[in-house]
């Protein structure tokens, strides 16, 4: 129902209504009982390590089958991930073929092509390669190149996960996620959140950009403008900077380089060699980052004593974080030996300057009780701590308490809510690098199939630009479907589903274009009860526009009972929470003092079925005022005019009165 609302918003008062950033909130309400559970446990966690000390490695390792291995290195050959297996490497290269073939495909190269793909894949699928499997599995699930089919989805998903594919795994999760299966959907997330704490950098947080390439109805132009690498204008001012010796900038720069960030490719070599440059200059996070380097040995060698060096030097020049550093080589005999105390009383001084690494380390040396006597309150506190700080490492160890039931009081659908933060900063997150990238380069076909795979994977910012993309784009994207390319109904049915699940997690300009689609019949049956639902969603996070289509269906009972009285209250909220809805809002409170007062008068007959009596004048009004809706806007227009008039009419009737009254003898 985008309705007059909107429209008429960005029409009259330039001010548009977009959706809100989608940020990572912990649900403490849900925790609220959670922290008065016993401080007993069986001693389950005696022999975890939770100081993961695992080396991040190229995604291609962690993730078995990753599509960013082919991406990266089109050719397939020996060594890679997808070709390791001494067994079956025949049906690795076939699988490796098809997938080069499916993305060739995927990229405008024809349904032809895309055809040898699904030749390949089955090929390999039925010699029993996992990865193979997965694809199968996400066809299934798209509808491409097969009837849609979320059984036969989740069965070759199932044989893929079966074979080690992370990638099929995250899609079961996020199924039982769905389904609300919470005993299965919790221990998925919990191994792949704990594959992706293992893929983080040992000292420091992990960086994961999440680019949504759409700001309500429009293109992010902000977003994409600092998502283009190297070619970013700001980038270069920041490049040319560093050169010219600004330490700050030598930094940037290499942070970049070291995470990949803003479109920047990965190079762990130049963000090495920009460290170096900027400690020269006495840079102290920069010795930070040293520290990490040659504690993990990505991109460098391991040399645990030059580590410490530059921790030490870090902190000297009060750098706080690098105290985590250096109690983390303490707590695993990393070049020094080992020695929990000298370990926490680095780990407090981070604390004590409000370092959330220095919470969470805390709350895990407590949690073992490495050096301490172990104390589940203390290290409850600090890990909360650092939970509200935002540290990636400590939603997980939350989560894992609420799993178990240790320190807290179990609670399985906060703890999924914590693995899945965790899950999706993984290795396979990968693929939103090379969906973004392909965007920017125009190839809109090749960024919608990388965001529909990350879509089946549970993210909603995937859902939501795959979405956008199919809607905006439309018959200009490659879009498969059951035979040949995507059908109008296939389109507009793939569009509604990628909007359905990221309206579940709480998109809320998803849920308004899916009580608009349900609203009007677009890619699905018109349902006045299903689109109340869905502006219901949407209104719990403070959206004005849905807020008022509420008000207007309850005005004109329409999924949700007649009730003038309630509307009123609707269009109130939405001026409230948008103050540059007032246009709008006054019409509809004109509608409604018109509809209180002349009920059943011929006016308001009139106005209702002017869409029917007029239908040149709603097609009018949908090209050219409103863009889709009907003639509502008009209608608004009409009452405004007609209350002007009645008001004016009772004026004069009541002036006239007055000065008919015989006048009155004096006393």
């Amino acid at each position: 129902m985008k309705l007059y609302f909107v429209f008429l918003l960005i029409a009259v008062l330039p001010i548009p209504l977009y959706a809100r950033s989608m940020v990572l909130l912990l649900p403490f309400d849900d925790l609220s009982d959670a922290v008065s559970a016993p401080d007993d446990d069986d001693g389950s966690y005696s022999d975890s390590d939770e100081f993961h000390g695992s080396e991040p490695d190229y995604d291609t390792i962690v993730d078995p089958g990753s599509w960013s291995d082919i991406l990266e290195s089109p050719a397939c050959v020996n060594g890679t991930s997808i070709i390791n297996n001494e067994d079956n490497k025949d049906y690795d290269r076939v699988y490796c073929e098809g997938m080069r073939k499916m993305l060739e495909a995927g990229s405008g190269g024809g349904y032809r092509v895309m055809e040898e793909a699904v030749s390949e894949i089955e090929a390999a699928a039925a010699a029993g390669n996992p990865h193979a499997q997965s694809v199968i599995g996400f066809w299934y699930n798209m509808g491409m190149t097969r009837e849609m089919s979320q059984a036969k989805a989740f069965l070759y998903h199932s044989f893929a996960a079966d074979g080690g594919n992370l990638q099929s795994k995250m899609a079961l999760a996020y199924t039982y996620y769905r389904q609300e299966m919470h005993d299965k959907a919790v221990n998925l997330y919990a191994e792949l959140a704990e594959v992706a704490v293992n893929s983080f950098p040992i000292l420091k947080d992990s960086l994961i950009e999440t680019i949504r390439i759409h700001d309500g109805p429009e293109e992010n132009k902000e977003a994409l403008r600092k998502s283009k690498g190297e070619e970013d204008e700001d980038f270069q001012i920041l490049e040319y900077q560093a050169r010219k010796g600004d330490a700050e900038a030598m930094y940037q720069v290499g942070i970049f380089y070291y995470f990949g960030l803003r479109g920047v490719r990965s190079d762990h070599a130049k963000a090495l060699r920009w460290f170096l440059k900027a400690v020269q200059k006495g840079e102290p996070r920069s010795m930070e980052l040293l520290g990490e380097i040659y504690t993990s040995g990505v991109g460098f060698y391991k040399n645990y004593t030059k580590a410490l060096e530059w921790l030490t030097l870090a902190s000297e020049r009060k750098l706080y974080s690098a105290y985590n550093g250096m109690g983390y080589l303490y707590v695993k005999g990393y070049g020094v030996e080992k020695n929990y105390t000298k370990a926490k009383e680095y780990f407090e001084k981070a604390a004590d300057k409000k370092e959330p690494g220095g919470f969470y380390n805390l709350g895990v040396i407590y949690l073992k009780g490495l050096g301490v006597k172990r104390d589940l309150k203390i290290a409850r506190r600090y890990i909360l701590a650092a939970v509200k700080a935002g540290q990636p490492k400590a939603f997980y160890q939350l989560a894992k308490m609420l799993h178990s039931g240790v320190g807290m009081k179990k609670n399985l659908p906060t703890a999924i809510k914590l693995y899945k933060i965790v899950a999706e900063c993984g290795p396979w997150t990968s693929l939103s690098r090379w969906a973004i990238e392909s965007y920017l380069k125009g190839d809109v076909s090749m960024s919608f199939l990388l965001y529909s795979r990350m879509a089946e994977m549970g993210y909603e910012v995937a859902q939501s630009n795959a979405a956008w993309i199919l809607d905006k784009y439309g018959e200009h994207v490659m879009c498969m479907g059951e035979s040949g390319m995507c059908t109008d109904a296939e389109r507009h049915q793939r569009v509604h589903s990628l909007w359905w699940q990221a309206s579940e997690q709480g998109n809320e300009q998803a849920a308004l274009l899916i009580g608009d689609a349900y609203y009007y019949g677009r890619g699905t049956e018109r349902d006045y009860v299903r689109a109340a639902e869905a502006y219901m969603q949407a209104k719990s996070q403070l959206n004005a526009q849905a807020i008022f289509n509420l008000g207007y269906m309850h005005e004109h009972g329409l999924g949700v009972p007649f009730d003038l009285h309630l509307a009123k209250r609707y269009y109130d909220q939405a001026l409230e929470v948008e103050p540059a809805a007032k246009l709008p809002v006054t019409l509809a409170l004109a509608s409604l003092w018109m509809r209180k007062n002349y009920a059943n008068g011929f006016m308001i007959s009139m106005i209702d079925g002017l869409p029917e009596v007029f239908p040149k004048v709603e097609a009018w009004v949908k090209d050219v005022i409103m863009e889709e809706g009907n003639a509502t806007i008009l209608t608004l227009f009409v009452c405004l005019l007609a209350i002007l008039f009645l008001r004016e009419r009772q004026r004069r009737h009541a002036a006239a009165g007055d000065m008919a009254l015989p006048p009155q003898p004096l006393r």
